[in-house]
């Protein structure tokens, strides 16, 4: 009788087993069918971000060049990729009529199945060189200043960034958003221009209280910045407008007037240091040595005009309690589709990744079919992810390519896991919030290759032009 009861009891609870199997979370349908999808981008362009056919593991082996990704090795927890939202970004797109303006920007933020998913963009504190004018939130006639800040305004910015992170939020309410000045108002600098020259010690609390009544006023629109740098590229003082902070500056800024203007104000905004070339590791690692400086310091923020990715390890193996950012690099109207994506995939994406980055992002997001606006001595050449002409004609360029791969697939909150570099195939391996498996591999040699990506002992083979770009998913 007993056994009885045992058997009716485990046909009674099968349904409900195979309602739970079948209900079972993305997680296990995702590590466990079998399968990987994948979207490629190639050099000639006859693809860009397409889904392939999909990839089929088994327990075949050959002996082609392989890349085993190992979930068990975990590394950073990935905050976002994006581009910065410049004024003139903002003004392109302002541009587009209400529903062209819509789906673009649905394209662009959600995280449906047509949609990249851009999930961090970076803004500046007041004008950066792509924007049609210089301007600050405070600026005075010649001769005259501010003390008190009674003039702060968000000026220009309330016409054209501010409504179009406003939609933005209403798509990700959890984006991500760091601020960066390229100067601050003239009359706080030791040269009385945009351009160039010093901030005054004497300024020092006036401007760190500049920096939180910025992060109230945008927080009164509803726009929350979750990260600031003190000046964008401080060491590069020709660019208009533009500031020289040197890193013992910086560090006294931040340790005596910044941070305790932050703590007094309660903001919890991050204070991320540098904000300029991996030529430069020692700058940021003066800050952090700095006993005063470092308590306020959340992390540290890279470009790559110079030096090497491996700068952001560096910082990391000294400082492994600090983040780090990759924070700008810009696709140029010179270059080629081809150069452009293999370079910024390989460094500005997989390196940014490889070496501890918490995001990564390229330069600015759109721009009209003259690379306009920019500033009087600004970048007339930088090619944003998006070019949108008069007529309203939408162009992806590369960067939306580059930065898609990894956007469209990893969400905030995944993390990178282990792979090794096979030969000259370039990749990062994610695992997501929802335990899907995500490779971005680039064929950085001058050949296709067939390669197996390897994973809990089974494994797939697959093909990849030179300088293609695939982004695997299981």
């Amino acid at each position: 009788m007993k056994n009885i009861n045992k058997k009716l009891q485990i046909l009674l609870l099968l349904p409900l087993i195979a309602v739970q199997i079948k209900c079972g979370s993305s997680k296990s349908v995702a590590s466990n069918s079998g399968k990987a999808e994948s979207w490629i981008t190639t050099t000639d362009e006859t693809s860009k971000l397409k889904k392939q056919e999909d990839l089929v593991f088994s327990t075949e082996t050959n002996s082609n060049p392989t890349i085993e990704v190992n979930p068990s090795e975990k590394f950073q927890t990935i905050e976002g990729f994006g581009f910065s939202l410049t004024g003139g970004s903002a003004q392109a797109i302002l541009k587009l009529d209400k529903a062209k303006r819509d789906a673009l920007l649905q394209e662009l933020f959600s995280r449906k199945n047509d949609a990249i998913g851009l999930s961090y963009l970076r803004i500046s504190i007041g004008a950066s060189d792509l924007n049609e004018k210089v301007f600050s939130y405070d600026d005075m006639p010649e001769g005259q200043t501010d003390l008190n800040l009674e003039h702060f305004n968000l000026g220009p910015d309330l016409n054209d960034v501010v409504p179009v992170l406003q939609e933005i939020l209403k798509i990700n309410p959890n984006i991500k958003i760091m601020g960066s000045p390229w100067s601050p108002p003239v009359w706080m600098k030791d040269n009385g221009s945009s351009k160039g020259g010093s901030l005054q010690p004497k300024y020092y609390g006036v401007y760190a209280d500049y920096f939180v009544k910025y992060i109230q006023a945008m927080k009164s629109q509803g726009i929350v910045i979750d990260a600031i740098t003190p000046q964008n590229e401080p060491l590069h003082p020709g660019n208009n407008p533009s500031m020289f902070m040197p890193a013992e500056q910086q560090a006294d800024f931040i340790g005596n007037h910044l941070g305790p203007a932050f703590a007094k104000a309660k903001i919890k905004t991050k204070i991320i240091v540098y904000d300029h070339n991996c030529n430069k590791p020692e700058y940021p690692l003066t800050i952090l040595r700095n006993a005063k400086a470092n308590p306020f310091v959340a992390g540290s923020a890279f470009h790559l005009y110079e030096g090497d990715i491996s700068a952001l390890t560096t910082v990391h193996n000294e400082f492994p309690s600090k983040d780090l950012y990759f924070t700008e690099q810009y696709t140029g109207s010179g270059s080629s589709f081809e150069n452009d994506l293999k370079w910024s995939v390989k460094n500005v994406v997989i390196g940014s990744m490889r070496n501890w980055s918490k995001n990564a992002l390229s330069w600015g997001l759109a721009n009209d079919e003259y690379y306009k606006p920019f500033t009087p001595g600004g970048c007339s050449t930088c090619k944003g992810a998006l070019m949108i002409d008069q007529n309203q004609n939408i162009k992806r360029e590369v960067g939306y390519y580059i930065i898609g791969h990894a956007s469209k697939f990893i969400p905030e909150g995944s993390v990178r896991i282990g792979s090794n570099i096979a030969g000259n195939l370039y990749n990062a391996a994610f695992k997501t919030p929802s335990g899907q498996i995500v490779l971005i591999v680039e064929n950085d040699g001058n050949t296709a290759e067939t390669f197996n990506i390897k994973y809990n002992q089974k494994q797939t083979s697959t093909t990849l032009n030179a300088g293609a770009v695939a982004t695997y998913v299981w």
